[in-house]
């Protein structure tokens, strides 16, 4: 029988990612059972702490004592608290206890913003991982030696699993189903627990922010004018001699202060630019495309596929207030 142990950390843990791992693994250890085998997995919640009060106390978790716990099979980290520094001051303990079941074999989940915890463990330096689309530069700042795929639903690396934002954790959940029980199983638990499991992609909900909190003047008024210019056509060669500075450096410094350089600036704040209209949905496609400055069909369409993973009228039709109302 696989042992499973679902670690609750000091200072908070998101309780839906806590209660719906072991609702969604106990439910599938029970039709396991239903089909005549045996039990395939004892499922535990266990911290350093005792109790671990969550929502101004409407609600508690009592974790088992993690000490107690010497060998697990699978370890699931549950999202944390958005205070990444602090969690991670915090949970020294758990996070050694973690690295030292995957060294003893166990494969380790994380959920959502649990990545801050796995990735403390040292255990992702030099893999893929993803995390809420929304933390990505906390995360990034944070651990540099990570490859962090913001866009992806979920990762997978030799025993090691990560997914991203909030509730996409129930696709990590049926991942799981489906390597420890099978199939079958895992198609059940989607069907009951109404997950759809064809997901693979969270760009769809990504909500670009721009980062302007780096401190370099000049980056920041190349940001404002990208932002104030969207429907011109933007030379960066004129935008770099205009602000003093060679185009090379220009680039350089612009990525290490943003995250993108300035093409995948300018098309992301297009893009971003072009969802909200869409969202509002008295635009049709031809007019959004030209209110952010795109003058080629083909060529708006495949920034706005690449950016969000889908097509503008597949974004509109599922996101405009007519159709949220059907």
């Amino acid at each position: 029988m696989k042992q499973v142990t679902i670690v609750v950390p000091e200072g908070y843990a998101n309780l839906s990612s806590v209660t719906g791992a072991f609702q969604i693994l106990n439910r599938a250890d029970g039709y396991w059972q239903k089909n005549g085998n045996k039990p395939m997995m004892q499922i535990r919640i266990a911290g350093f702490i005792s109790e671990l009060k969550l929502d101004a106390g409407f609600f508690s978790i009592h974790p088992v004592n993690i000490k107690d716990i010497k060998k697990t099979d699978l370890v699931i980290i549950p999202s944390v608290s958005h205070e990444y520094d602090q969690v991670i001051r915090r949970n020294d303990m758990l996070i050694d206890w973690i690295r030292d079941q995957y060294k003893n074999g166990a494969e380790i989940a994380s959920i959502c913003t649990g990545a801050f915890l796995l990735a403390a463990t040292g255990l992702l330096d030099g893999k893929n991982c993803s995390t809420h689309w929304n933390a990505a530069d906390d995360f990034k700042r944070l651990f540099p030696k990570v490859n962090l795929q913001p866009d992806k639903l979920l990762t997978v690396e030799p025993g090691i699993y990560t997914n991203g934002g909030a509730y996409s954790f129930l696709n990590l959940m049926l991942f799981l189903v489906e390597k420890y029980f099978d199939r079958s199983t895992a198609i059940f638990c989607s069907k009951v627990f109404q997950i759809d499991m064809e997901r693979n992609s969270q760009s769809p909900f990504f909500i670009f922010q721009a980062q302007k909190n780096h401190g370099d003047e000049i980056v920041c008024k190349a940001q404002n004018y990208i932002e104030e210019n969207l429907k011109e056509k933007i030379s960066f060669g004129d935008l770099a001699f205009k602000l003093a500075i060679s185009r090379r450096n220009f680039d350089r410094r612009f990525f290490k202060a943003v995250g993108n350089t300035p093409v995948e600036y300018l098309q992301r704040v297009k893009i971003e630019v072009a969802k909200k209209t869409l969202e509002k949905g008295r635009k049709s496609i031809f007019e959004v495309m030209d209110e952010v400055g795109y003058s080629d069909d083909k060529a708006f369409r495949e920034v706005f596929r690449k950016i969000t993973g889908l097509s503008p009228l597949d974004y509109k039709a599922r996101y405009t207030r007519e159709s949220v109302l059907i």
